[in-house]
């Protein structure tokens, strides 16, 4: 099952749109994230698989991949760990499809609660300015 939504990023002090894709599908249980990601993005799985446990979620048991795009540009920080978390539930059927017109960002706890992020100005106006 797959599970498109929108996210937002930084590039400098712009901010830009990002597609994050989570696609959950059969073989050997893994946690893939693609598309430049950095240390802390990378990293983001063990805080996804925490929160969605400690938040009543059953955190899926199969191969999952996470594509960032567009992948020309380096993806870095938490800021992707809501979106991930959210379309990994929606692929899993465990949360409805986002609604249109809807973006996701924020860091998450390993409890679940969601943190701020730096650089949140830039990224809303370039979700304004994209009609989100």
């Amino acid at each position: 099952m797959l599970c498109k939504l929108l996210s937002l990023g930084l590039h400098g002090v712009t901010g830009y749109l990002v597609s994050a894709e989570c696609d959950l599908s059969n073989g050997l249980p893994a946690f893939d994230v693609v598309g430049l990601p950095d240390a802390a993005v990378k990293e983001a799985r063990e805080r996804v698989r925490s929160a969605a446990r400690n938040s009543g979620f059953s955190f899926p048991v199969s191969r999952i991949t996470v594509n960032l795009a567009p992948a020309g540009l380096r993806k870095a920080g938490t800021v992707y760990d809501l979106p991930m978390l959210v379309g990994i539930l929606c692929a899993g059927r465990q949360l409805p499809p986002p609604e249109e017109g809807a973006a996701f960002v924020g860091e998450l706890s390993l409890s679940g609660e969601v943190r701020p992020v730096a650089g949140m100005l830039p990224m809303a106006l370039a979700a304004r300015e994209a009609g989100l």
